[in-house]
Parts: C-alpha cells; sequence; structure tokens
C-alpha cells in the first residue's frame, strides 16, 4: 500500500535543525583549515562575507518557499515561473547540487578516519578500503531515510544537538587555553589581499557549508504551519551559524602554533593538519577534545549526509511530480516516504565515490553548482512580483524591499561563481552544455520535433550560463586575467542587472499551475 501525499510532520525545531544540520557537517572540520590557508587571519571576514551572502538568498526563499510548499520547491519556482524547458535545466543543476553532497560527507568520514587506519586514504584519495567504507556509510545513510520524515528528523534532532555542543565546546576551549593574538598579525593579517578573502568564500567550503539552510526548503511540503516555520528555521539557522563558524575561524587562528605559520599562511603546516582540529586539541594537551573531535568527524557529516539523502529524493520526487522525470519516480510508501527517488539519489551519490579529487577542490565545483541552483530564485521571486500579484497571491511571509534584495542576492549569487574560478566554470557550464545537447537531441529522436519545448520561458538562460561562463574565463583565478577582482565585481553586477531585466521578459505572464495552487 502506498501514500498520495507526504505527510505534514515537521515543526519549526525539526526544520531549524534540519537546515543547521544541513549546514554543521564537513565544512567545519576542515573549512577553517583551508579559509586560513588561503585568506590568512582575514578569513573570519570570509566567512562573514559568505554569511551574507547566503542569507540574502535566505529571504528570497522566506517568501518563496511559504507561497509554495511543496516537496522540491526549487524545481517548482522555476517551472511556475518560465515553464518547463527552464524547469528541466534547472533540475539538472539541483540534482546535481543535492546527491553529491551526501558521498561528499562519506568521503570526509573516511578521510578523517585515515588519522587513525592510514590504509583508508591515500594523499587525500580512497583506497579500495576507504571506498568501501565510504559505501558502506551511504548505504547506513539510505537506510535512516526509509523511515517516515517525523524519525528522520528525531534521528537528525539527536544528532544535530552533538553536533552544537562539539563546536561550541572546540571555540571555548581554544580560546581559554591558547590564543595568541600575534597570529593575526604575522605575515600580514590579509597577505593575499581581498582577492584571498574573495577566493576563500567559494575555495576554503565556505559557500558549501552555508548552503545547508535550503534543507528547510525542500521539507516546506512536510510542514505543519510553513508560513510560520519556514522562515524561523531559514533565517535562524544561517544567523546562528555565521556566528559559530567566525568564532572557529578566530579560535583555530589564535591557537596555530608559531612553528605552523613559518612557511607562512599558504604553508601552515602542524602535527595532524589531516585532522586539523584534532590536531591543535592534541598539541595543546587536551587529549578530551581531541576524542570528542574525532567521533565528531564521524557524527557530523554522517548527520549530514542524512538530511541531504532526504532532500535530494525530494528534489527528484519534485521533478517527477511535476512532469520532469519518469512517473515512478514520485510514488510514495505507506510511510509517506519517495522510495524510488531515494534509490535513484543512492545510486547517483556512488558515482562520486570514485577516486575523486581533494575535499576542497570538490567543495568549490559544489559551491558553484549549488548558488547556481539557488541563484534562480531573487530572479524567480522579481518576476512573481508582477506576475502573482499579492492582491490574489498573499505572501505569509513578505520580503521587505523585495525589488533590492532580489537583485542584490543575484549579484552575490554570480559573484561567488566568479570567486571560484575558471576551471570550475569550465566544468560547471561545460557540463550543463552537454546535458543541454544530449536532451535535445533525444527530445528530437523521440518527438521528432523540438517545437513543443518552453523557449521563450527559457531563453534567458542561455546569455545568462554563458555570459558569467565569459566573465568568469576573463578573471584572475586560472582565467585569462583581463579582468581583476575589482573590474570583475563591476562586470558580474552589470550583468546581472541586464540578465534580471531579460528575465522579466521572459516569464510566463499567467502562471497556470500556480492558480490551480491557490484553487482560482
Amino acid at each position: 500500500m502506498t501514500s498520495t501525499t507526504l505527510r505534514r510532520e515537521a515543526g519549526p525545531i525539526g526544520l531549524l535543525f534540519a537546515s543547521i544540520g544541513g549546514m554543521v557537517g564537513s565544512g567545519w572540520l576542515f573549512g577553517a583549515l583551508n579559509a586560513a590557508k588561503i585568506a590568512g587571519p582575514a578569513a573570519v571576514f570570509a566567512w562573514v562575507i559568505g554569511g551574507v551572502a547566503v542569507l540574502l538568498l535566505a529571504f528570497v526563499y522566506a517568501e518563496l518557499s511559504t507561497m509554495f510548499p511543496r516537496p522540491g520547491a526549487v524545481i517548482l519556482f522555476p517551472q511556475l515561473c518560465f515553464g518547463d524547458l527552464a524547469a528541466q535545466i534547472m533540475s539538472w543543476v539541483n540534482f546535481l547540487a543535492y546527491v553529491a553532497v551526501a558521498p561528499v560527507e562519506a568521503v570526509a568520514v573516511v578521510s578523517y578516519a585515515a588519522n587513525m587506519w592510514p590504509g583508508l586514504a591515500r594523499e587525500d584519495v580512497l583506497t579500495g578500503a576507504g571506498l568501501g567504507a565510504a559505501v558502506a556509510l551511504m548505504v547506513l545513510f539510505l537506510v535512516v531515510n526509509l523511515f517516515a520524515i517525523r524519525a528522520v528528523l528525531a534521528v537528525n534532532n539527536a544528532i544535530t544537538w552533538w553536533k552544537l555542543a562539539v563546536p561550541g565546546a572546540t571555540v571555548a576551549a581554544l580560546l581559554l587555553v591558547h590564543f595568541r593574538v600575534q597570529n593575526f598579525t604575522a605575515h600580514g593579517f590579509a597577505p593575499a589581499g581581498l582577492g584571498g578573502v574573495f577566493g576563500a568564500v567559494s575555495g576554503s567550503g565556505i559557500i558549501f557549508t552555508y548552503l545547508g539552510f535550503r534543507q528547510a526548503i525542500e521539507l516546506a511540503g512536510e510542514s505543519s504551519n510553513p508560513g510560520r516555520n519556514l522562515p524561523f528555521a531559514i533565517l535562524g539557522s544561517v544567523l546562528f551559524c555565521i556566528l559559530l563558524y567566525a568564532g572557529l575561524q578566530l579560535a583555530f587562528i589564535g591557537a596555530l602554533p608559531s612553528a605552523a605559520l613559518a612557511q607562512g599562511w599558504a604553508g601552515l603546516n602542524f602535527t595532524g593538519i589531516s585532522g586539523p582540529f584534532a590536531g591543535l586539541a592534541a598539541a595543546l594537551g587536551l587529549p578530551w577534545l581531541a576524542a570528542a573531535l574525532y567521533a565528531d568527524a564521524a557524527i557530523s557529516p554522517s548527520g549530514t549526509g542524512i538530511i541531504y539523502n532526504t532532500t535530494a529524493a525530494r528534489v527528484i520526487y519534485a521533478s517527477a511530480h511535476g512532469g520532469l522525470l519518469p512517473r515512478p519516480l514520485a510514488r510514495l510508501s505507506r510511510q509517506g516516504v519517495p522510495l524510488a527517488s531515494l534509490a535513484l539519489a543512492f545510486a547517483a551519490g556512488l558515482v562520486f565515490l570514485l577516486p575523486l579529487p581533494s575535499w576542497r577542490q570538490l567543495v568549490t565545483y559544489l559551491s558553484s553548482i549549488g548558488v547556481l541552483a539557488y541563484g534562480i530564485g531573487p530572479v524567480v521571486l522579481s518576476c512573481f512580483r508582477t506576475t502573482l500579484p499579492e492582491a490574489g497571491y498573499p505572501r505569509p511571509f513578505r520580503l521587505a524591499a523585495a525589488q533590492a534584495m532580489a537583485p542584490a542576492a543575484f549579484i552575490v549569487g554570480n559573484l561567488v561563481v566568479f570567486w571560484a574560478g575558471a576551471a570550475v566554470a569550465n566544468h560547471v557550464f561545460g557540463g550543463l552544455l552537454a546535458a543541454f545537447i544530449v536532451y535535445c537531441g533525444w527530445q528530437l529522436a523521440t518527438r521528432r520535433t523540438l517545437g513543443h519545448l518552453h523557449w521563450r520561458g527559457a531563453a534567458w538562460l542561455a546569455p545568462y550560463f554563458g555570459g558569467l561562463w565569459l566573465i568568469t574565463d576573463l578573471g584572475p583565478l586560472q582565467g585569462l586575467g583581463w579582468l581583476g577582482q575589482g573590474g570583475g565585481v563591476v562586470a558580474i553586477a552589470l550583468f546581472s542587472l541586464a540578465v534580471l531585466a531579460l528575465a522579466r521578459r521572459c516569464a510566463l505572464p499567467d502562471p497556470q499551475a500556480a492558480k490551480a495552487r491557490y484553487g482560482q
């Protein structure tokens, strides 16, 4: 026996902890080290900049998700606003952004465990034994998700309490036991300048970490009171994590022994660096904290992997429910669990467990694809203020100054892609172009025409993706260098405003699906 609807059993604390659980994973274990290597002590500001950037997106999605509290809402928004072709393209982006996270967390657990069992990894790449351990973790994530959403969130809530306690204790212990103020001026406060600070936002796992706020959005259809619960969960989780991560970065820099900085910030090195916080705790004579950190290296990423498996299945479910994937993927079990979608998320995740680049390189890629997945939100919000006027489509949560906030969020999201550099952009946009060509070929082979596709609604995506790709390739990071950091920021800002204006012209003037949502 199967269910036809997802169960509305997610309350405000469950949603809040889902988003916090999505943000406190492997990012806190590795992010402070990577950010310090790139930006030096100025990495503290990188966490604030990244948090503010994501907070802008969070404000946008607080309005959108309460208008349409559906599972996999990020697929629904572009479908209502721009039609099926735009939604199809964005479904590919979201698919990649979601299914890769759970295996990345599994890789993080095994990589940290390699400090005690070296046979699990060699030079940051998993060995055969490490790959087997990661697959076993992926199976565990899947098994937990076979239970109803209430049970999944209960497991996540229990794990999140632990995930909050250990980072909090780490900040307190490092600040009290060993805090060297002189570390903040050693080799310069910002040795790589503003470019290093901006590079750390994309390249150290900062954006990857913060994008966990989206968990509450994907569970909107299972919330008992989305108008109240979602803004609380989305905004509360981001604000909390800005404070947590800035504190962790501050404590990490202050706790470093002077010898670790002998080669400068880019050459930062000390015993136990592959498990940076645990290594510092052991060096400072805090074995109890080191033990807790090694335990957390298994618990925190595993909790994040579980909750991302949950939401990845909801994105696939929403795509199938909207006709973008085969309908069997929209079937639910008696417990209201999208089993087929879970299976697909698990199978796709296994592909990412093949020998991967370093955690840092992989999360830089995921930061860009994640921002693209959510960057469409500000565009949709701006369009909906015209096509879905508030008189007929009330907002349980209304974003003040949306016509200024939405463009700002769109610009900042595009800057994150620019700061990630040309190498990442080439992979992301090259992959999307290949997927689009294959999709059109399949449509032409099966339908003998491409005229049925909603070309007008998706027309703005080609100049958007192509232009962002070009500007990034002209930038200073692995690009041609024709644009410096300042010139790149100006170019991205002007380009984003032009794309936003074009998207408004391409938006569907009368979204019929939205009318059906409100019963009009």
